[in-house]
């Protein structure tokens, strides 16, 4: 593939353009459900094409196809500059890209087992299981399990010489169920919700989650939450793990933090952020416990890469250290704008045909020293302990949120006491964070991963992951309803 790269950098080359680069992009994904003991989903699908980006005179051009010829790759190259020099009479400020050295690289990630080479049979096998021991309570009234693959192949070349091949890959699976008893309907999905867990591993993360080992105890707590009690309504301590915490740092921390939202370039569309550039280096943003690290080079991230879409080798950066702000999701083409000397890499597009943006890297609290999730209830008076994302609600700026869960346990005295149904909690992002005063231990610290994360015009959708241990955060508004 590189050949036919070559005749981009030569198209480039002769109009003189200040950058550019090609990035060609082989993408297959499989999908695999099982609804009520029948297949609802299968789906085994292959794209490429190329994208060809260009910085001329300050301003960007773009183009794209998925014809692959020499001859195209020369017309869409030379598209792209005569979009650039359009673009350079309308724009006010100038693009100005930080500087990166020339890599020549390949890189792939680590697994143990091709999901493309497991057979479709066994597969099914375990989605059909996982569906039957599903419904062997009769409130289950709709059984959902499900697979995903993805394995994107890139090769990008810039006109700065870097020569990078990736091969990115990232397997996911889930099961839900769905109880109904008269009017009352609650679910409960293992082992997350939002399309369960995705991680950048190969089929063995299908053999550790072991959807049908999981199935009945799914089911089992979807009936109980029929039940249940609603969440009470008052201020009282929360304690939040799995991918809820995954959630709560995407929302208010992720996208917070992403240089383009903060400096106003997704205002219109997205929103923008109340984590401005004034307050980087000074502003409390939670706690002194909490540090939260962006990490390129996380193992089983979903945007873990030997390299950005800019070309930027991977790294691992603090957003939030020790409470306060000390860092942004950046490109090459925002880093310049608050005198950064180098991108930290947080560049990605969606496939080939979408202009590389900024997104979230993957974005995990670190522990700290509260031990087990049961020695943090332990020490809990009064609060409730909340799991699994249901819905969210964020503003424009990252500030105000409300989250609900799937489920909820209310604590007394350092004890379980019963099962709640339809959990929420309301906060303002730095009051939040900032009343976070316990973070369990480095035994507890998972991976979640977010496959569906979507940003930007034309839409784009990018994958990252989240990790983190159960935290407490004291005296927050639970058991908020709609008025």
């Amino acid at each position: 593939m590189f050949d036919i790269c070559e005749e981009a950098m030569d198209a480039l080359s002769s109009r003189r353009a200040d950058f550019g680069d090609i990035r060609v992009v082989r993408t297959r994904t499989q999908g695999l459900a099982v609804r009520n003991g029948e297949t609802a989903a299968v789906d085994d699908s292959e794209t490429l094409g190329f994208g060809v980006r260009v910085l001329l005179n300050g301003a960007w051009g773009f183009a794209s196809s998925c014809l692959m010829t020499r001859a195209e790759v020369r017309r869409v190259s030379l598209l792209a500059v005569e979009i650039a020099r359009a673009g350079a009479g309308l724009t006010g400020k100038k693009v100005r890209l930080s500087p990166e050295p020339a890599y020549r690289d390949l890189w792939q990630t680590p697994f143990i087992k091709d999901p493309f080479a497991v057979p479709m049979e066994e597969k099914f096998r375990t989605l059909f299981e996982t569906d039957r021991l599903m419904r062997k309570e009769r409130r289950i009234k709709t059984a959902l399990s499900s697979m995903r693959f993805v394995r994107e192949h890139q090769w990008h070349a810039t006109t700065e010489g870097s020569r990078i091949e990736q091969v990115l890959l990232s397997s996911g699976a889930d099961c839900r169920a769905t109880a109904v008893e008269g009017a009352q309907v609650q679910e409960r999905g293992y082992p997350c919700s939002h399309g369960g867990q995705t991680l950048a591993m190969g089929y063995e993360l299908i053999d550790q989650l072991d959807l049908p080992g999981h199935a009945e105890r799914t089911a089992a707590e979807a009936v109980a939450l029929l039940r249940a009690p609603d969440c009470p309504s008052g201020e009282m301590d929360l304690i939040t793990y799995g991918n809820q915490m995954a959630l709560q740092i995407h929302e208010s921390v992720g996208h917070a933090s992403e240089l383009d939202r903060v400096l106003g370039y997704e205002e219109s569309y997205a929103g923008s952020s109340f984590a401005t550039t004034e307050k980087l280096g000074r502003f409390r943003y939670g706690s002194p416990i909490v540090n939260l690290v962006a990490d390129a080079t996380l193992p089983g991230g979903l945007a873990t890469a030997g390299y950005d879409d800019d070309a930027v080798k991977a790294q691992r950066w603090h957003i939030v250290k020790d409470g306060i702000l000390s860092g942004y999701m950046t490109s090459r083409e925002f880093s310049p704008q608050i005198g950064l000397r180098r991108s930290q890499g947080s560049c990605r597009a969606d496939g080939f045909a979408n202009i590389p943006i900024v997104r979230i890297c993957n974005l995990s609290l670190m522990p700290g020293s509260a031990g087990s999730l049961d020695d943090l209830i332990r020490s809990t008076k009064k609060g409730v302990v909340m799991e699994n994302n249901k819905s969210w609600s964020i503003d424009q700026r990252r500030l105000n949120f409300q989250f609900g869960c799937e489920i909820g346990w209310l604590v007394e005295n350092g004890k379980i006491k019963r099962m709640v149904r339809n959990p929420t909690y309301q906060g303002i992002t730095p009051a939040f964070w900032g009343s976070c005063d316990a973070i369990c231990g480095p035994e507890e610290w998972r991976v979640w991963g977010v496959a569906n994360c979507g940003k930007g015009q034309p839409g784009q959708t990018a994958a990252m992951c989240h990790a983190s241990s159960p935290a407490r955060f004291r005296r927050v508004k639970v058991g908020v309803k709609a008025g």
